[in-house]
């Protein structure tokens, strides 16, 4: 898993598996943020069992798709206000990462 930092206690990553999430509660994160849309791929883990094995773990796991061709300024509002109540150190993923950063850094510039 290759993790970069967006902002203090912010991260991202590529398309996290369970072992990827067990390291990452080893690592101290408190928060999962998931913005790849189930069934995207094949062979992609669904969220529900992502999150499942963060709450197992005693981390906080949020849903949040996005669409990377069809990011509007109202998704950016949402995703903001989403991501202002979550428990730091927070670790956000999609597919590569890509999406998670753009979104990121849009809500960043609200």
């Amino acid at each position: 898993m290759k993790v970069l930092e967006l902002a203090p206690q912010v991260y991202v990553s590529g398309q996290l598996y369970e072992h990827d999430i067990r390291l990452a509660a080893k690592q101290g994160v408190r928060t999962i943020m998931n913005n790849r849309p189930d069934g995207e791929a094949p062979g992609q883990p669904l969220s529900a069992d992502l999150g499942r094995i963060a709450e197992e773990l005693g981390m906080n796991y949020v849903y949040h798709p996005v669409d990377p061709r069809s990011i509007t300024q109202q998704d950016v509002e949402v995703y903001a206000k989403a991501c202002d109540g979550l428990e730091r150190p927070l670790l956000i993923f999609c597919r590569s990462g890509a999406r998670s950063t753009k979104i990121w850094e849009l809500a960043e510039s609200l």
